[in-house]
């Protein structure tokens, strides 16, 4: 039986069809009411973007579900944790000033601001979930504390998993800064030749795991967090991925997903936003230009359906030439795979499926 996953488009002549109203009524028909119990204390999980970016979600559009939620009878704490790389998010102090500034404020969004992790991304539990590449996952304390969930994803591309949306938006969302570096640690940076020995990727390493030997760069791999700064920080390109090891990050980010809703059958909610589809992570502290045009709002209870939806979706538009997007302009073409032609994101909705955390087949229902 087919998922279903609601959709709303950005068309709009009235009031009545304003984007507020929209992702009112998307609430209302996913009934998201029904897996938030009265009294619930419940995650939304957002992405609070880091300094410099600007295509995160507007909190103006996570008040309307902080209200849905307050009228299910749900105690509502908006939530994200700690990154792995040292930037205005790496504690909670920052991390929570950074929010604020972009406007994720209590007069704005109706609901307070928890740092699930704790100050330095210490509150952790461990799931047990006994599948393929972990035993155990290590989720942010007050996430797996929380009695519901409502995840609120910006659907845009991503350089190591293709694309960005719900599931890992809950993967390295709720994942401790310990769990995120274990689904990092298989796909650390690589130096190639072209390395030129300028020394400017060891300013960039927070951890000194860089370091100097005759006129290269090289890499102290035990030290080594995978936050991949250096990629960010060499002139010469010289630094990139090992997507030989792509696949099973992407799988070991999946399985992080599926420990973050183990314990919250029936209580998730998923609302993806198909606007400012950026080439980056909002993790990046700049944005870029979109690859293709705003395309709509999507909700589901099953973070697979929802992101399959939205993957479709994306590749169904004709794509911006001026933009990051290398080939697979036409509609139809997968847009991710033009943007990073090594990198199969959609391994991430297949083995989603493959453990049980949703099912790709769904039936989209326009409102």
């Amino acid at each position: 039986m087919a998922t279903k996953v609601y959709f709303s488009d950005f068309r709009s002549r009235n009031s009545n069809e304003n984007k507020i109203n929209k992702i009112r009524k998307l609430f209302k028909a996913a009934n998201f009411e029904s897996n938030i119990n009265k009294k619930d204390l419940t995650a939304i999980k957002i992405h609070f973007g880091e300094k410099g970016n600007d295509s995160y979600v507007n909190p103006v559009f996570v008040r309307q579900i902080v209200d849905g939620v307050k009228k299910a009878g749900g105690r509502p704490f908006l939530t994200d944790t700690n990154t792995l790389y040292y930037g205005s998010r790496h504690n909670s102090v920052d991390h929570l000033n950074t929010a604020i500034m972009h406007g994720f404020n209590y007069a704005v969004t109706g609901a307070p601001l928890i740092i699930a992790d704790g100050i330095r991304g210490e509150n952790e539990i461990e799931i047990e979930i006994n599948l393929k590449h972990f035993r155990t996952v290590r989720i942010a304390g007050d996430i797996e504390k929380a009695d519901s969930m409502v995840v609120i994803s910006h659907f845009k591309g991503h350089g190591m998993s293709g694309f960005g949306g719900a599931i890992k938006n809950l993967a390295m969302g709720c994942a401790s800064p310990a769990g995120k570096l274990k689904q990092h640690e298989c796909a650390k940076p690589l130096i190639s030749e072209e390395c030129m020995g300028c020394g400017r990727c060891l300013k960039s390493c927070p951890v000194s795991a860089m370091y100097l030997e005759g006129e290269k760069s090289k890499i102290n791999y035990d030290a080594c967090i995978a936050c991949n700064n250096c990629l960010m920080g060499c002139p010469e390109s010289a630094i990139d991925l090992d997507f030989d090891n792509i696949q099973p990050f992407i799988e070991k980010m999946t399985e992080y997903a599926y420990g973050a809703v183990k314990n919250k059958k029936n209580k998730i909610c998923c609302i993806n936003f198909l606007m400012d589809i950026t080439p980056d992570c909002d993790c990046v502290p700049w944005s870029d230009s979109p690859i293709v045009p705003d395309i709509g709002i999507l909700a589901s209870n099953d973070p697979v359906a929802l992101d399959t939806a939205s993957y479709h979706l994306v590749n169904e538009q004709h794509g911006f030439k001026n933009s990051l997007l290398i080939h697979n302009h036409e509609k139809g073409e997968d847009k991710f795979r033009g943007l990073y032609e090594k990198i199969e994101g959609d391994i991430q909705i297949k083995y989603g499926q493959e453990i049980g955390l949703g099912s790709m087949n769904y039936e989209l229902i326009k409102i």
